[in-house]
């Protein structure tokens, strides 16, 4: 491989999987940080920040490939506007994003759908910046990841009383997984907007609490709360949901068990 791959986000959930699998395949690999860090592992790092510009001039310099894992809810399509046009001026040949499954389906309209379910719209927003920048590019969508649940299921098990929202479904997939297929897509031709990536199972909300809860040894008790606004709807309906596409083989049993013991 003759350009090295710039992997925004690579001291992230997901960045931090891409790197090493992008290593074992033999590219070189550098990483975008808002903090500067020690190479190591065939790794360098440049220092520059998404939401400002900053830095990614000479971050992209010289970069053949972009996995773009650097993300939020809030500004994320600023953040992916920015790296495109770094990305141009360098004259990068393929910009790869993780997005997530239901972005084009669970409509953000409102206040209340913002402050809930924003970040399916701040995805959404990136790629269209992606789509639309010119760039020859592959984005891949997926479902939740284990991670995202056990930070959810944490917070709410700090309180006397789960309020669980009713109806909702999740599609829990591990990061890993993910990972090696942005890593095989990274290393492969542009292919726009690839299949999906689903977790194994959608089992509801609720029953992925009791799992959590089993596993870390608590008890709580479940209150269902109905949650309003056409964003949640969609939710409840399965937009954020790709059964057909369930792919992933780790389970949420799986993962409970290697992270709590």
């Amino acid at each position: 491989m003759t350009s090295p791959f710039l992997v925004t986000g690579g001291t992230g959930t997901l960045g931090r999987l891409v790197v090493p699998r992008l290593r074992d395949a033999g590219a070189e690999v550098r990483v975008l940080s808002r903090r500067p860090h020690e190479p190591g592992d065939g790794v360098e790092f440049a220092v520059g920040d998404l939401a400002t510009g900053e830095g990614l001039d000479a971050a992209v310099d010289g970069i053949g490939t972009i996995v773009h894992c650097g993300g939020s809810a809030k500004g994320d399509d600023d953040k992916a506007r920015n790296l495109v046009r770094a990305a141009a001026r360098a004259d990068a040949q393929h910009l790869v994003f993780i997005s997530v499954v239901g972005a084009d389906r669970v409509p953000v309209a409102s206040g209340v759908d913002r402050a809930m379910f924003g970040y399916f719209a701040a995805k959404r927003a990136a790629e269209q910046v992606v789509a639309d920048s010119g760039l020859p590019w592959t984005t891949l969508r997926a479902t939740q990841f284990h991670d995202l649940v056990l930070t959810v299921a944490r917070q709410l098990a700090k309180l006397p009383v789960l309020p669980v929202p009713a109806g909702v479904r999740y599609q829990p997939v591990d990061a890993g997984e993910v990972a090696a297929r942005l890593a095989e897509l990274s290393l492969g031709p542009p292919a726009g907007l690839v299949p999906d990536f689903g977790g194994p199972r959608v089992e509801p909300l609720a029953e992925l609490l009791r799992g959590y809860l089993r596993a870390s040894g608590r008890r709580r008790l479940l209150v269902p709360v109905r949650l309003p606004g056409r964003a949640a709807r969609a939710v409840r309906a399965g937009a954020h949901l790709a059964p057909e596409r369930a792919v992933g083989r780790r389970t949420w049993e799986d993962f409970l068990a290697e992270r709590l013991g």
